[in-house]
Protein backbone atom coordinates (compact mmCIF):
# COMPACT_ATOMS: atom_id res chain seq x y z
CA UNK A 1 0.00 0.00 0.00
CA UNK A 2 1.06 3.32 -0.72
CA UNK A 3 1.85 4.90 2.67
CA UNK A 4 0.79 8.46 1.90
CA UNK A 5 -2.50 7.71 0.07
CA UNK A 6 -3.49 4.28 1.41
CA UNK A 7 -3.95 2.85 -1.92
CA UNK A 8 -3.22 -0.45 -2.59
CA UNK A 9 -0.20 -1.07 -5.24
CA UNK A 10 -0.14 -5.01 -5.71
CA UNK A 11 -0.94 -8.20 -4.11
CA UNK A 12 0.05 -11.51 -3.31
CA UNK A 13 -1.44 -14.99 -2.25
CA UNK A 14 0.89 -16.51 -0.35
CA UNK A 15 0.35 -20.67 0.65
CA UNK A 16 1.98 -23.65 1.71
CA UNK A 17 1.56 -25.08 -1.45
CA UNK A 18 3.23 -21.99 -3.47
CA UNK A 19 5.95 -21.73 -0.82
CA UNK A 20 6.82 -25.55 -1.44
CA UNK A 21 6.96 -24.71 -5.49
CA UNK A 22 9.26 -22.03 -4.70
CA UNK A 23 11.59 -23.96 -2.27
CA UNK A 24 11.66 -26.62 -4.68
CA UNK A 25 12.71 -24.63 -8.05
CA UNK A 26 15.47 -22.79 -5.94
CA UNK A 27 16.40 -25.87 -4.07
CA UNK A 28 17.32 -27.20 -8.49
CA UNK A 29 18.95 -24.72 -9.19
CA UNK A 30 21.16 -24.60 -6.32
CA UNK A 31 21.95 -28.43 -7.20
CA UNK A 32 22.36 -27.32 -10.71
CA UNK A 33 24.70 -24.79 -10.11
CA UNK A 34 26.63 -26.71 -7.41
CA UNK A 35 27.12 -29.88 -9.43
CA UNK A 36 28.42 -27.75 -12.94
CA UNK A 37 30.73 -25.56 -10.29
CA UNK A 38 32.29 -29.32 -8.71
CA UNK A 39 32.32 -30.67 -12.43
CA UNK A 40 34.11 -27.51 -14.37
CA UNK A 41 36.14 -26.77 -11.32
CA UNK A 42 39.42 -27.93 -9.59
CA UNK A 43 37.02 -28.39 -6.83
CA UNK A 44 36.18 -31.84 -7.69
CA UNK A 45 39.93 -32.49 -6.23
CA UNK A 46 38.92 -31.98 -2.81
CA UNK A 47 35.90 -34.42 -2.64
CA UNK A 48 36.28 -37.52 -0.68
CA UNK A 49 36.35 -40.80 -3.11
CA UNK A 50 36.37 -38.39 -6.24
CA UNK A 51 40.08 -38.56 -6.13
CA UNK A 52 40.86 -41.98 -5.39
CA UNK A 53 39.41 -43.11 -8.96
CA UNK A 54 41.37 -40.88 -11.07
CA UNK A 55 44.42 -41.95 -8.92
CA UNK A 56 43.95 -45.98 -9.11
CA UNK A 57 43.44 -45.09 -13.41
CA UNK A 58 46.84 -43.34 -13.84
CA UNK A 59 48.58 -46.05 -11.10
CA UNK A 60 47.16 -48.70 -13.40
CA UNK A 61 48.37 -47.41 -16.85
CA UNK A 62 51.53 -46.44 -15.30
CA UNK A 63 52.23 -49.98 -14.10
CA UNK A 64 51.21 -50.96 -17.83
CA UNK A 65 53.61 -48.89 -19.27
CA UNK A 66 56.60 -49.17 -16.79
CA UNK A 67 56.40 -53.02 -17.40
CA UNK A 68 56.50 -52.80 -20.75
CA UNK A 69 59.18 -50.40 -20.44
CA UNK A 70 61.05 -52.99 -17.88
CA UNK A 71 60.64 -55.99 -20.57
CA UNK A 72 62.03 -53.87 -23.21
CA UNK A 73 65.03 -52.86 -20.50
CA UNK A 74 65.59 -56.34 -20.22
CA UNK A 75 66.00 -57.32 -23.83
CA UNK A 76 68.52 -54.43 -24.42
CA UNK A 77 70.41 -55.75 -21.62
CA UNK A 78 70.93 -59.39 -22.66
CA UNK A 79 71.55 -57.94 -26.09
CA UNK A 80 74.85 -55.97 -24.45
CA UNK A 81 75.69 -58.66 -22.35
CA UNK A 82 75.90 -61.24 -25.19
CA UNK A 83 78.00 -58.24 -27.36
CA UNK A 84 80.13 -57.85 -24.18
CA UNK A 85 80.61 -61.84 -24.33
CA UNK A 86 81.28 -61.83 -28.31
CA UNK A 87 84.00 -59.41 -27.23
CA UNK A 88 85.77 -60.74 -24.39
CA UNK A 89 85.95 -64.04 -26.69
CA UNK A 90 83.70 -65.49 -23.93
CA UNK A 91 81.31 -66.94 -26.66
CA UNK A 92 82.60 -67.66 -30.42
CA UNK A 93 80.53 -65.44 -32.91
CA UNK A 94 79.87 -68.92 -35.52
CA UNK A 95 78.74 -70.53 -31.97
CA UNK A 96 75.48 -70.10 -33.28
CA UNK A 97 74.03 -71.24 -36.38
CA UNK A 98 71.74 -68.77 -38.40
CA UNK A 99 68.55 -69.40 -38.69
CA UNK A 100 67.52 -67.36 -41.92
CA UNK A 101 69.76 -69.17 -44.22
CA UNK A 102 67.99 -71.44 -46.87
CA UNK A 103 71.28 -73.20 -48.19
CA UNK A 104 70.58 -76.73 -47.25
CA UNK A 105 73.97 -79.23 -47.56
CA UNK A 106 73.45 -82.66 -49.04
CA UNK A 107 76.21 -83.83 -46.93
CA UNK A 108 74.65 -82.71 -43.71
CA UNK A 109 74.92 -85.25 -41.10
CA UNK A 110 71.45 -84.31 -39.56
CA UNK A 111 69.79 -84.76 -43.23
CA UNK A 112 71.26 -88.29 -44.03
CA UNK A 113 68.99 -91.56 -44.27
CA UNK A 114 69.68 -93.96 -41.68
CA UNK A 115 69.67 -97.49 -43.00
CA UNK A 116 66.45 -98.05 -40.88
CA UNK A 117 64.59 -95.45 -43.24
CA UNK A 118 66.19 -96.51 -46.45
CA UNK A 119 64.54 -100.30 -45.51
CA UNK A 120 61.77 -98.89 -44.86
CA UNK A 121 61.28 -96.59 -48.27
CA UNK A 122 62.11 -99.62 -50.31
CA UNK A 123 59.76 -101.42 -48.96
CA UNK A 124 56.76 -99.22 -49.10
CA UNK A 125 57.59 -97.84 -52.38
CA UNK A 126 57.47 -101.67 -53.28
CA UNK A 127 54.17 -102.72 -51.35
CA UNK A 128 52.43 -99.40 -52.70
CA UNK A 129 53.35 -99.81 -56.78
CA UNK A 130 50.60 -101.75 -57.43
CA UNK A 131 47.81 -100.54 -55.28
CA UNK A 132 45.52 -98.47 -56.84
CA UNK A 133 44.15 -96.60 -54.35
CA UNK A 134 46.46 -94.22 -54.48
CA UNK A 135 45.82 -93.25 -58.00
CA UNK A 136 43.52 -89.83 -57.94
CA UNK A 137 40.23 -89.96 -58.83
CA UNK A 138 38.75 -88.35 -61.67
CA UNK A 139 35.37 -88.73 -61.10
CA UNK A 140 35.21 -86.44 -58.89
CA UNK A 141 31.86 -84.34 -58.54
CA UNK A 142 32.35 -80.70 -59.01
CA UNK A 143 29.55 -80.42 -56.30
CA UNK A 144 31.84 -81.47 -53.53
CA UNK A 145 32.31 -79.22 -50.90
CA UNK A 146 30.44 -76.00 -53.29
CA UNK A 147 27.06 -74.87 -51.86
CA UNK A 148 25.63 -72.10 -54.62
CA UNK A 149 23.37 -69.34 -53.56
CA UNK A 150 20.31 -67.62 -55.50
CA UNK A 151 21.65 -64.95 -57.59
CA UNK A 152 18.20 -63.18 -57.49
CA UNK A 153 14.60 -63.66 -56.85
CA UNK A 154 12.43 -64.12 -60.51
CA UNK A 155 10.66 -66.09 -62.28
CA UNK A 156 12.26 -68.45 -65.23
CA UNK A 157 10.72 -67.63 -68.47
CA UNK A 158 13.67 -69.49 -70.85
CA UNK A 159 14.91 -72.63 -69.98
CA UNK A 160 18.89 -73.80 -70.59
CA UNK A 161 18.80 -75.28 -74.15
CA UNK A 162 22.49 -74.81 -75.97
CA UNK A 163 20.84 -76.61 -79.06
CA UNK A 164 19.15 -72.58 -79.37
CA UNK A 165 21.73 -70.95 -78.34
CA UNK A 166 20.29 -70.57 -74.89
CA UNK A 167 23.58 -71.25 -72.60
CA UNK A 168 21.51 -70.02 -69.55
CA UNK A 169 18.44 -69.25 -67.77
CA UNK A 170 16.25 -65.88 -68.51
CA UNK A 171 14.46 -64.47 -65.36
CA UNK A 172 11.73 -62.13 -65.29
CA UNK A 173 12.38 -60.09 -62.33
CA UNK A 174 10.57 -57.25 -60.28
CA UNK A 175 12.20 -53.19 -59.94
CA UNK A 176 15.29 -52.87 -58.87
CA UNK A 177 16.25 -56.62 -58.06
CA UNK A 178 19.71 -57.20 -56.48
CA UNK A 179 21.88 -59.60 -58.27
CA UNK A 180 24.00 -61.56 -56.09
CA UNK A 181 27.23 -63.63 -56.32
CA UNK A 182 26.48 -67.25 -56.31
CA UNK A 183 30.03 -68.42 -54.88
CA UNK A 184 33.28 -66.56 -53.27
CA UNK A 185 35.53 -65.62 -56.51
CA UNK A 186 37.16 -63.17 -58.75
CA UNK A 187 34.96 -60.63 -60.86
CA UNK A 188 37.03 -60.93 -64.49
CA UNK A 189 34.79 -59.06 -66.43
CA UNK A 190 32.34 -55.93 -65.75
CA UNK A 191 31.33 -53.61 -68.08
CA UNK A 192 29.17 -53.31 -71.14
CA UNK A 193 28.24 -55.92 -73.90
CA UNK A 194 26.32 -55.18 -76.85
CA UNK A 195 24.13 -57.86 -77.06
CA UNK A 196 23.88 -58.52 -73.30
CA UNK A 197 24.18 -55.00 -71.75
CA UNK A 198 25.42 -54.60 -68.37
CA UNK A 199 27.66 -57.81 -67.71
CA UNK A 200 29.87 -59.42 -64.64
CA UNK A 201 31.66 -62.33 -64.65
CA UNK A 202 33.06 -64.04 -61.97
CA UNK A 203 35.57 -66.95 -62.04
CA UNK A 204 34.79 -69.31 -58.96
CA UNK A 205 36.73 -72.58 -57.51
CA UNK A 206 36.42 -75.66 -58.94
CA UNK A 207 36.49 -74.37 -62.69
CA UNK A 208 33.14 -72.17 -62.43
CA UNK A 209 32.10 -69.36 -63.73
CA UNK A 210 29.16 -67.73 -63.12
CA UNK A 211 28.02 -64.63 -65.50
CA UNK A 212 24.99 -62.09 -64.89
CA UNK A 213 23.44 -60.20 -68.03
CA UNK A 214 21.07 -57.56 -68.69
CA UNK A 215 22.11 -55.75 -66.00
CA UNK A 216 20.42 -52.13 -64.62
CA UNK A 217 23.98 -50.95 -62.56
CA UNK A 218 26.90 -52.93 -61.60
CA UNK A 219 28.50 -52.59 -57.93
CA UNK A 220 31.71 -54.06 -58.71
CA UNK A 221 34.24 -53.79 -60.83
CA UNK A 222 37.27 -56.46 -62.57
CA UNK A 223 39.59 -57.70 -59.83
CA UNK A 224 37.58 -57.24 -56.95
CA UNK A 225 36.95 -60.52 -54.68
CA UNK A 226 33.25 -61.23 -53.80
CA UNK A 227 31.61 -63.05 -51.27
CA UNK A 228 29.06 -65.47 -51.86
CA UNK A 229 25.53 -63.83 -51.36
CA UNK A 230 27.03 -60.23 -51.65
CA UNK A 231 25.49 -57.37 -53.78
CA UNK A 232 27.17 -57.31 -57.08
CA UNK A 233 24.54 -55.39 -59.52
CA UNK A 234 21.10 -54.12 -59.62
CA UNK A 235 18.58 -55.10 -62.06
CA UNK A 236 15.15 -53.90 -63.18
CA UNK A 237 13.78 -50.32 -64.21
CA UNK A 238 11.48 -48.07 -62.50
CA UNK A 239 9.59 -46.98 -65.03
CA UNK A 240 8.63 -50.21 -66.54
CA UNK A 241 9.13 -53.27 -64.12
CA UNK A 242 7.37 -55.77 -66.12
CA UNK A 243 9.58 -55.76 -68.99
CA UNK A 244 12.72 -56.80 -66.67
CA UNK A 245 14.62 -59.75 -67.82
CA UNK A 246 18.09 -61.33 -66.33
CA UNK A 247 20.25 -63.70 -67.99
CA UNK A 248 22.15 -66.20 -65.43
CA UNK A 249 25.28 -68.74 -67.14
CA UNK A 250 26.96 -70.72 -65.19
CA UNK A 251 30.10 -72.84 -66.72
CA UNK A 252 32.02 -75.27 -65.53
CA UNK A 253 35.90 -75.57 -67.05
CA UNK A 254 34.61 -73.87 -70.57
CA UNK A 255 31.60 -75.69 -70.87
CA UNK A 256 27.89 -74.29 -70.01
CA UNK A 257 25.89 -76.27 -67.72
CA UNK A 258 22.31 -76.05 -66.55
CA UNK A 259 22.25 -73.75 -63.92
CA UNK A 260 19.12 -75.24 -62.34
CA UNK A 261 20.69 -78.51 -61.91
CA UNK A 262 22.68 -76.31 -59.74
CA UNK A 263 20.24 -73.79 -58.20
CA UNK A 264 16.71 -73.97 -57.02
CA UNK A 265 14.99 -71.16 -58.64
Amino acid sequence: MNRNTLDEIWTMNASIFHGAVLLLIFAFFLITITSAIIIATPIRYYLPGYMDSEIREKALRSAIRVDSLQQQLNYQEAYINNLKNVFNGVVDIDSVKIQDTISVSETDPLLMRSKAEKSFIERYEEEERYNLSVISQATVSPMEGVVFFKPLRGLVVNKFSPSNNRYGITLKVGAQETVSSVLDGTVVFSGYDLNAGYTIQIQHKNGFISIYKNNTTLLKKSGDKVQTGEAIAVVGGKDNPADSLSEFELWYKGNPVNPEDYISF
